[in-house]
């Protein structure tokens, strides 16, 4: 039997210094997949698999064009008897997952989940860094046919796909100094932003990628991954016909796009950017 992951698993060849450390795969964790599929498949035009059939509880998020944008996964009772609850994750690349958990821990994080190997898809860890926003590790296994394939989750203007991921922290300095040294990535511009102090671009290589800034009262240090559409205004019109609150925008960023931030009908976070 072919695993769905066979044929969506984030593909990259470790070898390429230029692909560590790179956004390679996104996940949702749900409580409801049927209910899940309906939503984002309305905002963002996804075509998120119908049913797990014979790939288990694991479901793949299909874009228009043929690829991948990531996956989704069914959170049982177990799961959130332990804690899980419904939230997007980021998959990040590394050459090997047990050296890149050690050196995490050294730095302060916490492992969530323990390095696993997925057949014919790769190895990967769930980890959270110093401040406890969490995240994957993974090094993936490229496909037999396609040994130099590359992930294209991640584009900064391709529509269904991610074009930013935003780290809030409750400290944004060691988190600049933890993905820095683990990762590579460079932090060295900002926009002031007042009370709120400074919202730091990540860099990787040459690709703007992302930032990091502060938390507000009372929210939990994580990731947010905004997701391309052609119309914010559209899809904010979708989000609350689907059940989706909205709680954050339009508002418009600096580069001119719009971006909203809202709540799904599960209670998973979800970002979108795009034009009006």
């Amino acid at each position: 039997m072919t695993d769905v992951r066979d044929q969506a698993a984030p593909t990259l060849k470790e070898e390429r210094p230029s692909e560590f450390g790179g956004y390679i795969w996104y996940e949702l964790m749900t409580t409801d997949p049927d209910s899940a599929k309906d939503f984002y498949d309305a905002l963002v035009g996804w075509n998120i698999q119908k049913g797990p059939q014979e790939y288990g509880s694991y479901r793949v998020i299909g874009r228009s064009d043929g690829g991948f944008a990531g996956g989704l996964m069914s959170l049982n009772d177990q799961m959130q008897q332990h804690g899980a609850r419904p939230m997007w994750l980021g998959y990040i690349h590394v050459a090997d997952v047990d050296k890149a958990i050690a050196r995490i821990e050294e730095k302060g994080g916490k492992t969530e989940m323990p390095a696993t190997d997925i057949p014919n898809v790769g190895r990967i860890a769930m980890v959270t860094d110093p401040q406890g926003a969490p995240f994957y590790v993974m090094k993936p296994i490229p496909p037999a046919n396609d040994p130099n394939a590359k992930s294209d989750v991640f584009d900064p203007k391709a529509e269904q796909r991610c074009g930013w991921n935003e780290l809030s922290t409750s400290d944004p300095v060691a988190a600049r100094r933890f993905y820095g040294e683990l990762f590579g990535w460079t932090s060295d511009e900002f926009m002031p932003m007042g009370e709120m102090g400074e919202y730091r671009f990540f860099n990787r290589g040459d690709v703007m990628i992302g930032a990091v800034a502060g938390t507000m009262e009372g929210q939990q240090p994580h990731w947010r991954y905004y997701f391309r559409v052609p119309s914010i205004s559209k899809a904010k019109e979708a989000a609350e016909a689907k059940g989706g609150t909205i709680r954050m925008g339009p508002h418009q960023v600096p580069t001119g796009d719009y971006i909203i931030i809202g709540t799904d009908p599960q209670g998973a976070e979800f970002a979108l950017v795009g034009g009006q």
